[in-house]
């Protein structure tokens, strides 16, 4: 290749890489797809590596406080996984229908869809901010936690769960924006809101000058703060933006009939992350059973597993609103095609992924905290889940597929059945039964995992997902 074809190579990357960054509604039902998946997945893989930076921030000033203030996080955290799971179901019916509508060239009904879906988004928050602040020692102590961790943690669950509204409007407006193809605008409001985290962080929890040092309590103010400013950035957008999305005060006015369809594909979706959440809070409950160093070491290889599998959330997150969009415009084999294209470019993104951890995974706990007594732990989790990461990419794709269809109820369905049918039992034979301790644990991930992602494959072959009407 000379040089001359290898510059305009060069120049057009990164003329698609403004571009992605700079879209504000783009139509993906014509046209290349390998270009629609770029102009997606960019955007949506910033934002995604940013959210993986604040949870590594996170744990990073929190573990200078010590070993009860990191176990006081992951049970924590456990338990707002819960909230994610609920932001993430409303923001799958939000993206769904957006996109599908956006695909029929409907622009006022995508906007109508997006009020209603944050109308639901904020009655939902206001009870679990009830439940959250008065029951967080007693949630604390149903996790697992010592008389110290519930001491230290429960204003931090409070402050997390009682501003929970801002994780859910977050979640849920960038699925608005990503149904209707501006994925740059999602990208941007997570990334201010990291941002602000990451600075206030160490301010907040070590203090500096007037600002006193609130400890792990500081963490829950940084993020709820941070969070506070993406979800007006997103509001702001949706008020001002020059895409499609155009929200009035009359889309707010309850609409019975969008309100139920919007409730139907959410609650199948909240359902499918809340039975994979509840059975992340039930294997964080077993490990805690063996010490707060193994809890600790968990909580450490969980956030590197987060932070190298964001990325590829993002890219599987394009198959959703490419999926919406092209059944809106009825080209369903176009839209298995982005599917399938997606995918490819997943499993090589994960299996580098996978070469890092199995090689590099003892450097990196290292990297993330010094503490010796947790390594061995954090280290083997890595190695052994990583070992299903190609699978894993493939299985991440296909379940945005169906629930970009609005077909949230297959993908609820394989969770329930292999998370709570298979991983949770044999996560607890391999660990407690045959005395495999949190080794065992990390065994029935990557297994159940490994099925999970061959009988999405099966299924979507099957094309069922192509015939949902939302």
């Amino acid at each position: 290749m000379s040089l001359t074809n290898i510059t305009r190579f060069f120049h057009r990357i990164f003329y698609y890489i403004r571009l992605s960054l700079s879209s504000e509604g783009q139509d993906f039902t014509t046209g290349s797809i390998r270009k629609a998946i770029f102009l997606l997945a960019v955007p949506m893989i910033l934002e995604l590596s940013l959210e993986s930076v604040f949870a590594l921030v996170d744990v990073f000033f929190v573990g200078k406080l010590g070993s009860v203030a990191i176990s006081t996080v992951v049970l924590t955290e456990s338990i707002i996984t819960i909230v994610y799971s609920v932001g993430i179901g409303l923001s799958m019916a939000a993206t769904a229908m957006v996109a599908r509508r956006i695909g029929e060239k409907n622009a006022a009904a995508a906007a109508k869809a997006g009020a209603q879906s944050m109308l639901l988004g904020l009655l939902v928050s206001v009870l679990i901010s009830i439940v959250g602040v008065t029951m967080a020692p007693t949630l604390l102590r149903l996790m697992g936690g010592s008389a110290e961790v519930i001491r230290m943690g429960t204003p931090y669950m409070r402050i997390m769960l009682g501003g929970n509204l801002v994780i859910m409007m977050l979640f849920l407006i960038n699925g608005i924006f990503r149904g209707a193809g501006d994925a740059s605008i999602a990208m941007k409001s997570l990334w201010i809101a990291n941002i602000c985290n990451i600075m206030l962080c160490p301010l907040l929890i070590q203090g500096w000058g007037i600002v006193p040092a609130f400890g792990l309590t500081g963490a829950a103010l940084a993020t709820t703060i941070g969070r506070t400013m993406g979800v007006l950035y997103q509001l702001y957008k949706l008020k001002y933006s020059h895409g499609v999305i155009h929200l009035k005060w009359s889309d707010f006015l309850p609409d019975k009939s969008v309100l139920a369809s919007l409730a139907k594909v959410a609650g199948n979706g909240t359902l499918q992350f809340l039975i994979g959440s509840a059975s992340w809070i039930f294997l964080a409950r077993l490990v805690a059973q063996f010490g707060e160093d193994a809890t600790a070491g968990y909580g450490v290889a969980i956030r590197l597993i987060v932070f190298f599998i964001l990325p590829a959330w993002g890219l599987s997150n394009a198959a959703a609103t490419l999926v919406g969009q092209n059944l809106g415009a009825g080209n369903a084999e176009r839209a298995a095609k982005s599917v399938w294209l997606t995918a490819k470019y997943n499993v090589l993104f994960m299996l580098g992924v996978t070469l890092l951890f199995f090689f590099m995974g003892e450097w990196l706990v290292q990297l993330l905290n010094d503490d010796v007594a947790i390594r061995p732990v954090a280290v083997e989790a890595l190695r052994i889940v990583s070992l299903g990461y190609v699978l894993y990419g493939i299985s991440m794709v296909m379940m945005n597929a169906f629930n970009g269809a609005g077909d949230t109820k297959t993908p609820t369905i394989i969770n329930l059945i292999f998370f709570w049918g298979i991983q949770i039992p044999l996560a607890y034979v391999l660990s407690i039964s045959w005395k495999m301790g949190p080794t065992g644990v990390f065994v029935a991930i990557v297994s159940a995992e490994s099925l999970i992602a061959v009988v999405a494959m099966w299924l979507f072959t099957k094309g069922k997902w192509k015939a949902v009407k939302i």
